[in-house]
């Protein structure tokens, strides 16, 4: 199966729910205009629109393209191994990838254009390959989760990874967002939370960053 088919299928069934990516990516966005690399359903691009922010988005998908349109937004399919985004320079106030440069073979020259199309910031978000429950994982001769083919995930990412690529496009870090493990127990979730403060390439789970030029 092709990536293209891959997505395809992955689109076709139910609509994303609404996760920790996508909230934080409403918080670091700030006013104007958007476009969001990976836009899949359309579900960050709604959460932006209810928020008064309009965006246009970009993906792999004819399937995703479909359902975002259906939805009243303004989507196109593009392959992002071209490396070249179909914008000129500035084009947009922000661009967003969220859970998209993983599944990218060269995700450093998309960050590069995301950078070169932005006018002030880029937003990623990316899952954590070398997170505490990942390294439980292979401890115990198992494949963590994100490493699974099911995932479609080529390229690994851990903190230090996400901003050596940010540096070589010429971002600097503005705000760091992660989640957790039971960040949401009592207690534990607060220990937890504090722990990925502190050691966010251990502790966290995601990143989602927010980056200027």
């Amino acid at each position: 199966m092709d990536v293209k088919a891959f997505e395809n299928r992955r689109w076709s069934g139910e609509d994303q729910a609404i996760q920790f990516r996508h909230r934080a990516a409403v918080r670091l966005v700030g006013k104007g205009s958007v476009l969001d690399l990976g836009s899949g359903d359309g579900l960050l691009l709604t959460l932006l629109r209810d928020k008064g922010v309009l965006g246009k988005g970009l993906d792999l998908s004819e399937e995703g393209v479909r359902k975002a349109n259906a939805k009243g937004l303004d989507t196109r399919v593009y392959d992002f191994g071209l490396n070249k985004l179909p914008f000129g320079e500035g084009s947009y106030d922000s661009v967003v990838a969220l859970d998209i440069l993983e599944h990218l073979y060269d995700p450093g020259s998309v960050m590069k254009e995301a950078a070169r199309v932005a006018k002030k910031a880029v937003v990623i978000g990316v899952p954590n390959f070398s997170s505490l429950p990942a390294r439980i994982q292979v401890a115990f001769g198992r494949v963590p989760e994100n490493n699974q083919p099911k995932k479609g995930h080529v390229y690994w990412f851990n903190k230090r990874v996400l901003m050596r690529l940010a540096a070589d496009a010429g971002l600097s870090i503005v705000l760091l967002e992660t989640n957790t493990i039971f960040e949401r127990v009592p207690v534990l979730g607060s220990a937890t939370r504090l722990a990925a403060a502190l050691w966010p390439s251990l502790f966290a789970l995601s990143f989602v960053a927010k980056f200027e030029k």
